[in-house]
């Protein structure tokens, strides 16, 4: 099993939503963040010059069996894309077990 972590653009997040659901990855968990990146120039908008180095993103916590690790890797690719500075980050770590509460499944099971 494998955590999968992402950092995108909120902006995405229907898109990569619905490509995860396209993989059969259907739970998962995620928050709202604010993080600070290299980009140091700001953007200018109806003649406001905006920060881009503290932008709005949403983090996504995935845990999936391994046979799932490179689909949801590449619709997250695919899908949160948009080619421009700050498109985001992913993130594997293994996971040594999991369990479910309800029932006490463990390991790969619990994660259906």
């Amino acid at each position: 099993m494998k955590k999968i972590e992402a950092i995108i653009r909120k902006s995405k997040f229907t898109e990569v939503k619905q490509a995860l659901h396209n993989v059969d990855v259907n739970f998962f968990s995620y928050w709202d963040v604010t993080g600070v990146g290299n980009e140091k120039e700001g953007h200018v908008y109806r003649g406001i010059t905006y920060s881009t180095s503290e932008i709005q993103r949403r983090y996504l916590s995935i845990v999936v069996n391994d046979e799932f690790v490179e689909k949801t890797i590449d619709a997250i690719l695919k899908s949160a894309a948009t080619d421009q500075v700050g498109d985001g980050k992913i993130f594997i770590s293994p996971v040594e077990q999991a369990y479910r509460i309800r029932t006490g499944e463990k390991g790969g099971k619990s994660l259906n």
